[in-house]
């Protein structure tokens, strides 16, 4: 379809939804938001997609706003569940070396019988980057929570938000 403007095609929305998996009985977006948000993926405009549905450009930016808060959520809901259920789980006090945080996991990892497939440089990158501003160079500056699930995901939170 064309929105009679510039020639963009708008690609066959159900065929998106069903070759993703789409299932809006057990997902957290409405159809209309994955609609819009498997368009956008797509690069369609906002505006073409406006003209599509027959709404407002504005519409569509806060159906997209909408959908992207809740799978955000719903990502925070697995980290929190994941890092629950972690048969690894060790905090990191503010102050620590970041240098020092590959071995505890490690150690961790040894006791629970688990398995985590990374380096060191990649365990201390993990951290620092799921981390954010918590550490600076080598310095851990807010209190840390590092999991590591059964299947060996490295889970890395702070305390009381994740990150």
């Amino acid at each position: 379809m064309s929105d009679g403007r510039d020639d963009e095609t708008v690609p066959d929305v159900d065929e998106l939804l069903d070759r993703a998996g789409f299932d809006p009985e057990a997902s957290v977006l409405t159809r209309r938001q994955a609609e819009v948000l498997a368009l956008r993926e797509q690069g369609v405009r906002q505006s073409t997609i406006a003209d599509f549905l027959g709404t407002s450009r504005a519409n569509v930016s806060s159906i997209e706003s909408s959908a992207r808060r809740n799978v955000e959520k719903a990502r925070e809901t697995v980290t929190f569940v994941d890092a629950l259920t972690a048969p690894v789980r060790i905090e990191v006090a503010a102050g620590s070396d970041l240098y020092d945080v590959p071995k505890r996991v490690y150690d961790a990892c040894d006791d629970a019988g688990v398995k985590v497939n990374h380096t060191a440089p990649d365990l201390m990158k993990i951290v620092s980057d799921a981390a954010g501003d918590a550490v600076e160079g080598r310095e851990v500056k807010e209190t840390l929570f590092v999991g590591v699930t059964s299947d060996g995901r490295v889970r890395v939170r702070k305390h009381a938000e994740t990150v």
